[in-house]
């Protein structure tokens, strides 16, 4: 008996099997595709390095107590003893309170009088811009030990500019009963340290934070200017109602370097007041007290665990800082 298909003159045919998937091939990394991985590697190295690793082992220590010249194998676990430590500490707390004096004394005016600067020079010089900004830029890329050095002399109680600019003053009748008639022993009393090394700290970075803001301001619409002095706007109006609130971005980048590097002074005081903070450890700030803690206390774990602590202050202010221009209207 025949089938359908053999009826209809159409031969059966048999389903064929499944050929077999060909082999995936493993394709290999030539030499040259190693080329970027290869350029890029000495930062990561450098970083893992000197990055990286100290971070990492400062952690470390700050649970252990350690003695460094003795060798990694006098490390002994403490737990939370160097915190508890640092924090019962009356200098800690002392450091701190100067490290947030002189990061708000110093930090604050560098933005009040960076803003209307970077301004001025963006509106009344054209030519000769890039010159004024550079004359003010000089103080940053200037090394700290050679302008502390440079202050110490100027602030020298008896032979400094700053006190004979201060007594000739003095001799002005009426006006000199505004000026000190002896001269001002700048980094040898305690109440006086704290000003001269904020004054020095201001004057350095206030140039640099000019510079941010005149990077902002050149890039405000100068159509929002022009049809803002159409509509009557004065100078005055314009700064505030279009300058001031195009600038929150770059106000909100620049406090939070100033906090970051206010909360992290070493160099100015250092050089300026001692190692120690001049008298009563007035401008010791907790950079300082960290890093005499480790090399003249030799408490390394307790140091360690005072640049975490510190750490936290730096995230909380930084957080807050963040909070702060959030709610005022900074899109983040």
């Amino acid at each position: 008996m025949t089938s359908l298909r053999q009826s209809r003159g159409r031969p059966e045919t048999l389903p064929l099997p499944a050929a077999a998937p060909a082999p995936v091939k493993r394709q290999r990394l030539k030499p040259w595709h190693w080329a970027p991985y290869l350029f890029i590697s000495p930062f990561f190295i450098l970083f893992a390095v000197f990055g990286l690793f100290p971070l990492l082992f400062s952690l470390v220590t700050s649970f252990t107590s350690f003695d460094p010249y003795a060798g990694v194998e006098t490390m002994k676990f403490v737990g939370i003893e160097n915190f508890q430590f640092a924090l019962g500490d009356e200098w800690f707390w002392k450091s701190l309170w100067n490290t947030f004096w002189l990061g708000l004394v110093s930090g604050a005016p560098q933005h009040i009088v960076a803003i209307p600067l970077a301004y001025f020079i963006h509106t009344s010089f054209k030519r000769w811009r890039n010159a004024v900004l550079g004359a003010y830029f000089l103080p940053y890329i200037t090394s700290t030990v050679a302008i502390s050095l440079i202050f110490t002399t100027l602030m020298s109680t008896d032979f400094g500019v700053l006190n004979i600019a201060l007594a000739e003053l003095h001799r002005i009748p009426l006006l000199g009963q505004l000026f000190p008639a002896e001269n001002i022993n700048w980094l040898g009393k305690a109440e006086h340290v704290k000003p001269a090394v904020a004054l020095v700290v201001f004057w350095r970075y206030v140039g640099f934070n000019t510079v941010l803001y005149l990077a902002a301001l050149q890039t405000i619409p100068k159509d929002l200017y022009e049809a803002a002095t159409m509509d009557g706007a004065n100078r005055w109006q314009q700064f505030r109602y279009i300058t001031l609130p195009l600038l929150k971005p770059m106000m909100f980048f620049g406090v939070t370097l100033s906090v970051i590097g206010g909360l992290q002074l070493f160099e100015e005081p250092f050089v300026l007041a001692g190692a120690r903070g001049g008298t009563d450890q007035a401008a010791m700030t907790t950079a300082m007290y960290m890093f005499r803690t480790a090399f003249e206390f030799n408490e390394w774990g307790t140091a360690g665990a005072i640049s975490w602590l510190l750490f936290i202050c730096i995230a909380v202010l930084t957080w807050l800082t963040n909070k702060a221009f959030a709610r005022g209207g900074i899109e983040q």
